[in-house]
């Protein structure tokens, strides 16, 4: 059975529940690199905490900008041609 996607358009919370998430994920690793760097708990967590939440907006604004695309849009600019099984 071939089912073809629908596009549905995400909401402001799920972009922003996807970048906290996510921004959980990355800053653990950043406190764990710099408390291994420095070995100084207290300078890991102030980075951790600086790039949580400077990230956390970077990823809501990138998110939200590629909504804006359309799709198909990269295709046309690099001249990508769909497959035979991805056209209506």
């Amino acid at each position: 059975m071939n089912k073809k996607h629908e596009y549905v358009e995400e909401s402001h919370l799920r972009s922003i529940v996807k970048g906290i998430t996510w921004r959980i994920i990355a800053s653990t690793t950043i406190l764990l690199i710099t408390y291994f760097t420095t070995g100084e708990m207290d300078t890991a967590v102030k980075v951790a905490s600086i790039e949580f939440f400077i990230k956390l907006l970077l990823y809501y604004l990138h998110e939200r900008a590629w909504l804006m695309l359309p799709r198909g849009t990269l295709r046309r600019w690099i001249g990508v041609k769909k497959k035979k099984s991805e056209q209506t």
